[in-house]
């Protein structure tokens, strides 16, 4: 048996109106039940707080867009947590609320903290039901979507798979209301299929097909299996874990050797960036090699921004390019006196280096 992560979205958990779609939320429910009964651990990353808070309240004056969405989420999560709760019941199943922000992800003590008030949640018989904390999340602090909270979720709880319900199928060859669009059923690792994709989002959420590809391939690269399926399919979850022959949807497949689970947290840690440093093209072409290579302080051109030991850095090749992201091994002040210097310690050892890019 394994532990999924399952993200659905806005449009699949609300009505036009804006109203809590109950019919889909129990049809959901029901089959997490039953997954839940055949030895899954299952884990619920579910938008439509600020649809039903939309729904719910009507501002009395004009607000910005976080105002906004701080007043129907305040509201919204309440009532989608409480019909959760109600519809579990109905199985004995427990469920437990965690709202997050992207800034708990930024530090390692707090992802650890994260990962384990979840692994106990598990542990114990409750589903965790996660969503963004929109009432203490400010614009630039803000995840994209929930597919990308759903991807780091999936990654900091080693997931063996990670389910995104949306309202199409999957990834098509074109746009999906285009008969000649074809689904691609398959994306073999390391596969880029972006230009697929139609830059389009749905009306409730805040992502579309773009966010949940760009997602599916980065966790997939890092050795979770990733399906994207339409939502309001009859036993769609069941089938996809169990016949997924039976139903369509894009597969992205895992790597065949996933990244450990600090890879994992410095993969998605580019934006918590403290600094960087610049490296020659030795240095840049050891790193993006086959070969498990530190960054050592010889190969260090230039330092730039203020980091203390353990905190995130971005490494760039001469021409500014993305080589590599990982956690300092030294502060800045100390990777800016030794830097091409031989014979000091690494300044980002191997085992803290993501450089999948």
């Amino acid at each position: 048996m394994g532990r999924i992560v399952v993200k659905v979205g806005s449009n699949v958990l609300t009505r036009p109106d804006g109203k809590p779609n109950v019919t889909n939320m129990s049809a959901l429910v029901d089959q997490i039940a039953a997954l839940t009964a055949r030895g899954h651990e299952v884990i619920l990353i579910s938008s439509g707080a600020v649809a039903c808070g939309r729904g719910a309240v009507t501002p009395r004056r004009q607000l910005d867009s976080v105002a906004a969405r701080q007043l129907f989420s305040s509201v919204g999560q309440i009532r989608l947590i409480n019909i959760y709760n109600d519809l579990f019941a109905h199985y004995g199943i427990p469920v437990g609320q965690v709202l997050t922000q992207k800034e708990n992800f930024s530090s390692r003590t707090s992802y650890l903290n994260q990962r384990s008030c979840m692994l106990t949640m598990l542990e114990n018989g409750v589903i965790p039901i996660v969503n963004e904390n929109d009432t203490a999340s400010l614009t630039e602090l803000m995840f994209t979507d929930n597919d990308e909270l759903s991807g780091l979720v999936a990654a900091m709880m080693d997931a063996d798979t990670l389910v995104i319900l949306s309202n199409v199928d999957g990834i098509f060859t074109g746009p999906p209301a285009d008969p000649a669009s074809k689904l691609i059923p398959v994306v073999r690792s390391g596969e880029d299929v972006s230009g697929n994709v139609v830059a389009s989002k749905s009306g409730f959420g805040r992502g579309g097909m773009g966010t949940k590809c760009g997602i599916a391939g980065k966790v997939s690269e890092e050795g979770v299996r990733v399906i994207i399926a339409r939502g309001d399919r009859p036993d769609v979850l069941v089938d996809l874990i169990e016949r997924p022959e039976s139903v369509p949807h894009t597969l992205f497949e895992p790597r065949p050797e996933p990244l450990s689970n600090i890879k994992r947290w410095i993969a998605h840690s580019a934006s918590f960036a403290k600094g960087c440093v610049t490296v020659n093209d030795r240095a840049a072409e050891a790193l993006r090699g086959d070969r498990a290579v530190s960054l050592l302080p010889v190969g260090v051109t230039a330092v730039e921004g203020e980091w203390e030991e353990g905190d995130i850095i971005t490494i760039l090749d001469p021409a500014g390019s993305t080589v590599a992201v990982g956690r300092a091994s030294v502060d800045s002040a100390t990777a800016l006196a030794s830097m091409g210097c031989r014979g000091s310690r690494p300044l980002v050892h191997y085992d803290y280096l993501y450089t999948e890019f």
